[in-house]
């Protein structure tokens, strides 16, 4: 369907990848795996056609649907989600109309092919009108219970993100990119999103962070490494690519020993043979000629000669071994990619009972609570994740549990010993027209130890003086992480907290985590993290949440039948 030849791209003469070449065939799904950073949005916009690559060229069919998915999508605030998607899919009878017209037209110039590629478009936009598909659809996202008539400008970042991911699927292409479609879905609609994909016949090539969401999807993984700038493929799902990965890395990491032991093996070599070249050379010169002594000359020149026939070899040897070393025969160190180092220090007296909530109702209507009735306690080391529905009320009871909203009933009690940490999931907290070293100034002394405290989150070059409104959500997320750790808070409430992190980033933050012996309630829906670091679970549903010890079994298409499998 559609073929990549030879593609190269890179800035300011940063190479972001350079001569990659791949195929996205129908049925196929791959992943797009690498660092924040690496260009994989830069190549999806260059498949999309939305930009040009620095060199090579892109093979497709011009009638080729593409439906393409941006991390940003910002809808005319002035239109209600009734207008857009019909403006989007088309209204039907005006369809059927101009179909009509074009096939009469069609009838009497039967050879025209602009006729009938606008004759097959339409018939293509009819199809895709079928209502029963746009309900599924809006269904499974989330959106049918949002009033038809809500001015679009009015919904919020997860609710346009998730209408953006249902106007491209209403499109029905035949190829789907997709950069980040997992960010700002529940668990019940990232199972609804598995299974469209896996039953859709369309090529889809995804970018995503969540680890089981590429298991559950993708049948083959492209790996963009920032450090060679090439693009390599493997068979199989994200967990398959790990282990090809990781037995790729022990050969190397094999082949590297057995090269540094043969360097080795070279340069004594090449030193003995020098040092014999040198021995010989100090024999023949020690040696006195006294008179015509033809014999003792002889034995000198035939000395000095084989000195000079020995320095020879040594220096062929080097010149032999230089070439090696700059040669591509060469195994490189095998290197490990950047990742943020997380060492909370946080302060370990903390009282056993951390947060206790007693009869507590949340929201911002008394009538009509968010969620109401709980009676939860969080202790101290423990680590738990809060998830559910979108929608539902959990960035709100962190708000409520952090002070910034009042409780509709009931109470909030944190420990006298607690210092509270709050990350948020719209990066509240930070000063825009600050840099990173002057958001945690006050923790450090001096610049060069802001640097380097900085420097763990990935902070460098210029970095660290630029203003946090130029620094990507991703290095925001970075920055507020460091501020939590300097201000040594020992619990912590945290709203998805790994959205703009990378794979290797979410490992390490949740490596941390795990080490962390302070409190967590964290909102979260990668279910990855969850497996990884929660003790428990606060299942939110019907108004109130649930204590629960693994996920419950969702079913996307019947979502009254979603109950937690123990609590």
């Amino acid at each position: 369907m559609l073929t990549a030849h030879h593609l190269s791209k890179s800035f300011d003469l940063q190479s972001l990848f350079e001569d990659a070449s791949f195929s996205l065939n129908q049925g196929e799904r791959t992943g797009l795996v690498g660092p924040n950073g690496c260009g994989k949005t830069t190549l999806v916009r260059i498949l999309a056609g939305l930009e040009p690559p620095s060199s090579g060229h892109i093979s497709r069919d011009p009638q080729l649907r593409i439906g393409y998915l941006p991390q940003g999508f910002e809808p005319d605030p002035t239109l209600t989600l009734d207008e857009i998607i019909s403006q989007h899919i088309g209204d039907i009878t005006t369809l059927e109309a101009e179909l009509t017209k074009i096939a009469e037209t069609l009838a009497h110039n039967p050879s025209d092919t602009s006729l009938q590629s606008q004759y097959d478009e339409l018939l293509q936009r009819i199809q895709r009108n079928h209502t029963r598909q746009t309900t599924h659809i809006l269904a499974g996202l989330g959106l049918e219970d949002i009033d038809p008539h809500l001015l679009t400008g009015k919904l919020s970042g997860g609710q346009q993100t998730r209408l953006s991911l249902a106007l491209v699927l209403l499109d029905d292409p035949q190829l789907l990119l997709l950069d980040e479609p997992t960010n700002h879905l529940d668990i019940a609609m990232l199972e609804w999103l598995e299974e469209w994909l896996v039953n859709s016949p369309c090529a889809t090539l995804i970018i995503s962070h969540d680890r089981i969401f590429l298991d559950h999807t993708v049948t083959r993984i492209l790996d963009m490494d920032p450090v060679k700038h090439n693009i390599r493929e493997y068979a199989g799902n994200y967990s398959d690519y790990l282990r090809q990965r990781q037995a790729e890395i022990e050969l190397q990491w094999s082949a590297y020993h057995d090269q540094q032991a043969e360097i080795q093996r070279m340069r004594q070599d090449i030193l003995r043979t020098r040092e014999q070249a040198a021995h010989t050379e100090r024999e023949a010169s020690s040696i006195r000629i006294g008179g015509p002594d033809y014999k003792q000359k002889g034995y000198k020149s035939y000395q000095q000669g084989i000195a000079k026939k020995v320095a020879r070899k040594a220096k062929s040897r080097q010149k032999k071994l230089d070439r090696y070393l700059r040669s591509e025969e060469r195994v490189e160190k095998p290197s490990a990619s950047r990742t943020i180092k997380l060492d909370f220090e946080a302060n370990t007296h903390l009282s056993h009972s951390v947060l206790r909530l007693e009869d507590l109702s949340i929201g911002y209507d008394p009538q009509h609570p968010l969620l109401g009735g709980l009676n939860l306690e969080l202790h101290a080391g423990q680590r738990i994740a809060l998830t559910g529905p979108n929608g539902s009320g959990k960035t709100s009871l962190l708000r409520t549990i952090a002070g910034e909203i009042q409780p509709l009933a009931g109470k909030v009690h944190l420990s006298t010993t607690v210092q509270l940490g709050y990350l948020t999931q719209d990066q509240a907290g930070l000063d825009l027209d600050l840099s990173a070293v002057e958001t945690i100034r006050d923790y450090f002394p001096n610049e060069t130890e802001r640097r380097s405290f900085l420097a763990y989150y990935l902070f460098t070059s210029d970095e660290p003086i630029k203003p946090v409104a130029f620094l990507s959500h991703g290095q925001r997320t970075r920055l507020l992480m460091a501020n939590l750790v300097a201000e040594g808070c020992n619990c912590l409430l945290l709203d998805e907290p790994i959205n703009h992190l990378d794979i290797s980033s979410r490992t390490q933050f949740e490596q941390a985590l795990s080490q962390f012996e302070g409190a967590v309630l964290a909102v979260v829906h990668d279910r990855y993290f969850i497996q990884q670091i929660a003790e428990e679970i606060w299942w939110v549903e019907n108004n109130g949440i649930r204590r629960m010890w693994e996920l419950p079994v969702i079913h996307p298409e019947h979502p009254d039948r979603n109950a937690p499998a123990n609590f």
